[in-house]
């Protein structure tokens, strides 16, 4: 047992005294400044050198994350746990105890490859965490016994007072003690692409995150002007390292892996009863016990896929390289049928239906038309004026650039937050000229004509603030554009903003990205329902979802959706279109609410604040121009611009998972009937039907052309909808296709023991090759769900099945066959069972049409 002083206990104080900052400062943001100081015994001046080491070692390093990494050994244990992959070991090891060398190596490298595929998504959350704490190894100022002094951001602690300027990155979650001209970049966790004013004050406890104006947050970043904030949350407990701590954890499991595991427990079940039926049945006919046991072992490894990881590898490799080819990196492979199955996309709005950055839509007069004036003044004083670099100005300048030698400046009157106004003064036509933009009421103000003389009275005021009205409630954000002509002075102040002419309106927005509708509207003829899930307002998320197609009359906010409890929610997100104003948490849970109502769920973002739903959702897909965080939590990232891409990959996902269940079908069904056949066979014959050598080797062979299966045409209608495991669908295909099969083994049975009057060896030598020919034609059958001579099966596929077809016939006569027990066939023996096989294939042929009649999927 650790003791005090010793590691556990100093971590668990850490984590303690986290846990009382925490409580001590919620809710920060609707305190008053002076309140949290006290409850955070810290002062204006900050903390002594002393109290900060002490506060140091009680709540712990500043650090995002505390998660050790897993051992090896674990990830290869949370592997093995697959019970497919437990079955595959165990039929590793009865190939073993039968001698099957080459059977028992082949087995354990498919488990071995296997393996290998889950470690990287083991180490997914990992990596990603790894990357934030990366992002915020850097220093910052604070005060320290009364003076400013740069510390590591490792170093502060709840209670120290930080300086902030324009290029900092904020080192903890932050209630700011002054402001000046404060502009933070919070994009990362916001998805808002405009900086954020941010000022003393006090703001409602329900407040969604980016309505917090007197918070500054971990990772986010100034633009521009000066801050003095209090440190409030450090380390694991703010909202960065909150969404460290989520993606250091082990990712829930994804429809595809669900899948897989009740597949696996489906086999094992079958495999048990198989067993201990054949093992009762045969000790109670007084057979050996040794040849007994190993051929109903025998019979339950008949049963499994051994191949199934290798098909699956296999096609995920070939899709990855597919999709790599048309701009889209796969992360983790096993994603990809879990693209193919999603049937719900949710996507963060900006950088991902829109570009990111902001554009300046237009220029415009009084009246709302298109005006080269206007634009003509905006760009001149965008461009003349010296203070700090914003969007606005840049979005601009980008647009209508002016040569500086073009335009003579005589003075500037900066921007600042009570006139919200930013003015210069140049010389025209040798007069001087007042030039001025702003806040659009800042404007209207100052302004008291129109261009063409007459006076902006209130009639025309109310006209003005219509349309501006009209614009902020699309999402557009608007500015105001005024001048006047001034005479020539040695200085100008403030005072001259007077008396302005209003001369028009520059609107800004963030456009969607090119081709983004169209891809949308292919996605919805899919199957795929499109869900955008936002920081941004409920105004601009309503914009941009009508300017891309998707439906926007839906909507729910982060603050109604704190007031549902998980039962509501799951049905309110099932009928909601946009959810605006939510927080990472937020966005987390609404892809929990979505899975819980059945959907396999993607989801497409590009942000910090988007990595905890990324990594919430069956499967996850970022950008190129993602932050690193985003781009480490998807399981995509797309490299090109265009997202049809998206459409390319589900696609993809799709042929990948009717590939899949081809085998699963085809194996399952096929070997169900054979191995049931045997086992009632056991029971009236005097000898066992067929030997464990001989049931393995039969395995081994109709394997070998199902390795092309994975890269098997797949039919048109089998891409066009979602397609999900469906254990039920499964079990009878297996059982009906199965009996079916049974049904033309006893019949080979009867022809065997009646007309051929077989022995031992003839009769396990004649049923060794009618199962496997039937196993081999049933793969290109069952393959499709068209009549099988209108779907044309994949070349590697086709040729194997031949090959191995002519193989299984000339087994008999090969040098060496006795060792394995089998006998030449009489010719007749021989075409009597290739005329079975054949009747077999027709009548699945008929079967299967009547199947899917009666059970379509």
């Amino acid at each position: 047992m650790s003791v005090p002083g010793g590691r556990w206990f100093w971590r668990r104080r850490a984590v303690s005294g986290a846990r009382v900052a925490a409580r001590a400062a919620d809710g920060y943001w609707s305190l008053p400044a002076p309140q949290v100081l006290r409850q955070l015994a810290s002062a204006a001046a900050g903390l002594s050198t002393v109290e900060a080491t002490r506060r140091l070692t009680m709540y712990g390093r500043n650090l995002v994350s505390d998660q050790e990494q897993v051992t090896r050994l674990g990830v290869l244990w949370n592997q093995l746990r697959n019970p497919l992959l437990l079955l595959l070991l165990f039929a590793a090891a009865i190939s073993l105890l039968t001698g099957e060398w080459i059977d028992a190596t082949i087995v354990t490298v498919i488990v071995l490859a296997s393996v290998s595929i889950g470690y990287s998504r083991e180490y997914r959350a990992q990596s990603a965490a790894h990357d934030l704490r990366a992002r915020v190894r850097v220093h910052c100022n604070a005060l320290r016994d009364g003076q400013a002094r740069r510390i590591p951001l490792e170093e502060v602690v709840p209670g120290d007072v930080l300086l902030l300027s324009a290029g900092s990155v904020v080192p903890a979650d932050s209630l700011v003690l002054e402001a000046t001209d404060c502009f933070v970049n919070e994009a990362v966790l916001t998805g808002e692409s405009f900086p954020v004013r941010k000022s003393t004050g006090i703001v409602p406890a329900n407040s969604p995150l980016a309505a917090r104006s007197n918070c500054l947050h971990l990772g986010t970043s100034i633009r521009s002007g000066t801050a003095r904030c209090l440190a409030v949350r450090t380390g694991t407990d703010t909202l960065f390292g909150d969404i460290a701590g989520r993606l250091a954890l082990r990712p829930p499991e994804t429809e595809f892996d669900r899948g897989i595991r009740r597949f696996g427990l489906l086999l094992t079940r079958a495999m048990l009863i198989m067993i201990l039926v054949v093992l009762v049945a045969n000790l109670l006919l007084h057979r050996p016990l040794i040849e007994t046991l190993l051929f109903s072992i025998a019979l339950a490894v008949g049963l499994s896929p051994e191949l199934l990881p290798a098909i699956l590898s296999v096609n995920l490799a070939r899709g990855a390289h597919n999709m790599a080819a048309h701009g889209v990196l796969v992360r983790h492979l096993n994603a990809i049928e879990n693209l193919g199955s999603m049937d719900v996309l949710c996507t963060d709005k900006t950088g991902t239906l829109t570009e990111g950055v902001v554009h300046m839509d237009g220029a415009w007069d009084c009246e709302g038309q298109a005006s080269e004036r206007v634009l003509q003044i905006a760009a001149t004083n965008a461009s003349l004026q010296s203070g700090l670099a914003n969007p606005l100005d840049e979005a601009i300048t980008a647009s209508h650039a002016i040569a500086p030698q073009s335009t003579l400046k005589l003075a500037e009157i900066p921007y600042d937050f009570v006139r919200k106004r930013l003015s210069v003064v140049v010389q025209e036509a040798g007069a001087a000229r007042l030039l001025s933009k702003g806040a659009f009421e800042s404007m209207l103000s100052v302004c008291t004509r129109l261009p063409d003389g007459s006076p902006l009275d209130s009639t025309v005021a109310t006209r003005l603030r219509e349309r501006h009205n009209q614009w902020t409630q699309q999402g557009i954000r608007v500015l105001g554009v005024a001048s006047a002509p001034l005479p020539r002075q040695d200085t100008y102040g403030r005072e001259v903003e007077a008396n302005l002419i209003f001369e028009g309106f520059l609107t800004f927005l963030d456009r969607p990205k090119a081709g983004v509708e169209r891809v949308l509207a292919a996605l919805s003829e899919m199957g795929v329902t499109v869900k955008v899930i936002t920081g941004d307002a409920g105004q601009v998320a309503q914009f941009v979802a009508n300017r891309v197609g998707l439906r926007a009359e839906r909507m729910l906010t982060g603050a109604q959706l704190d007031e549902l409890h998980d039962d509501a929610l799951w049905h309110a997100a099932e009928n909601t279109d946009l959810f605006v104003e939510v927080d990472p948490n937020q966005k987390e849970r609404i892809i929990g609410a979505l899975r819980r109502m059945g959907h396999v769920v993607g989801f497409l973002g590009d942000g910090i604040n988007d990595a905890p739903a990324m990594h919430a959702a069956d499967t996850s897909l970022s950008v190129e121009g993602a932050v690193d965080v985003a781009r480490e939590a998807a399981d995509f990232v797309l490299l090109e611009r265009d997202l049809d891409v998206i459409r390319r990959g589900i696609e993809e996902g799709r042929r990948t998972f009717a590939n899949t269940l081809k085998y699963v079908m085809t194996t399952t069904s096929a070997n169900l009937g054979n191995m049931i056949s045997m086992a009632v066979a056991s029971l009236f014959l005097p000898f066992l039907p067929l030997l464990a050598g001989q049931i393995l080797l039969n395995n081994f062979l109709s394997d070998v052309p199902a390795l092309g299966l994975a890269d098997d045409s797949v039919d048109p209608e089998m891409v066009e909808r979602p397609r999900r495991w469906d254990m039920r669908f499964l079990g009878r295909f297996m059982v009906e296709f199965g009996l079916l099969s049974s049904l033309f083994d006893m019949l080979t049975f009867a022809l065997l023991l009646s007309v051929f009057t077989a022995g031992a060896t003839l009769f396990r030598t004649g049923w060794f090759v009618e199962s496997l020919l039937t196993e081999l034609l049933i793969a290109l059958v069952v393959r499709t769900r068209r009549p099988f001579w209108r779907s044309r099966p994949g070349r590697l596929l086709l040729w194997s099945t031949i090959a191995v077809a002519l193989l299984t016939c000339s087994i008999p006569y090969l040098p060496g066959a006795h060792l394995l027990e089998f006998v030449p066939l009489p010719p007749a023996l021989m075409l009597t069972l290739g005329a079975i096989a054949l009747a077999y294939a027709a009548a699945t042929e008929v079967l299967k049409a009547s199947f899917y009649r009666r059970r379509p999927q």
